[in-house]
């Protein structure tokens, strides 16, 4: 269970990076920067690192502290990955980024909650159910460095996809999300296998 996994690693990632959405997200990134002028990639995907790696860590002692049990979490989380899911298929928008964040634009609302939010945390969370703890941590750097990638390209990507490939990006992510929620729901409700 703790060892090197190619499939899970390829797993992982592909779930944290639909979860995270970062090609998804480029049009706030866009519209922030436009508005504070330069956002500071590195100290946005360093912190979203921070945190998610703490979560992976120590989630589960936090969760313990209030007296939520992993399955609770799981369900709780499954309902916000499936929210994320519904709002990317639909073009609604039910998590508002805060754009007055001036500042700190790098942190909040870029690296949180738009790259580490909830949603994020929830699932990687979820993931050390299924998944080895290293596969998952591998998982994140990956995600990590991908993420990294797209803040320092983002006028190079508007250019390229457009709205319309943005769009399409959005969509098949949301239906992905919508099918990854209800998978976590019915293992999380139906089997006791959860950690």
């Amino acid at each position: 269970m703790g060892t090197f996994d190619l499939k899970e690693i390829l797993s992982v990632t592909l779930i944290l990076f639909s979860v995270i959405d970062i090609l998804g997200s480029i049009p706030i990134v866009i519209n922030l920067r436009k508005k504070v002028g330069h956002i500071e990639s590195e100290k946005a995907t360093l912190a979203a690192g921070v945190l998610m790696i703490l979560f992976l860590f120590l989630g589960k002692s936090i969760l313990n502290l209030f007296g939520i049990g992993v399955e609770d979490f799981a369900i709780a989380g499954a309902l916000i990955i499936f929210a994320l899911g519904a709002e990317m298929i639909l073009g609604i928008e039910l998590f508002k980024p805060d754009p007055e964040a001036s500042g700190g634009a790098s942190i909040v609302p870029i690296a949180f909650p738009l790259i580490a939010g909830a949603g994020t945390l929830t699932t990687i969370l979820t993931l050390k159910a299924e998944f080895a703890q290293i596969n998952i941590g591998i998982g994140i750097i990956i995600n990590l460095i991908i993420v990294y990638v797209v803040l320092k390209s983002t006028t190079w990507l508007e250019r390229k996809l457009g709205k319309t490939g943005l769009d399409v990006l959005r969509r098949i992510f949301g239906i992905i999300l919508l099918s990854i929620a209800i998978k976590i729901f019915k293992s999380a409700l139906f089997s006791g296998e959860m950690i």
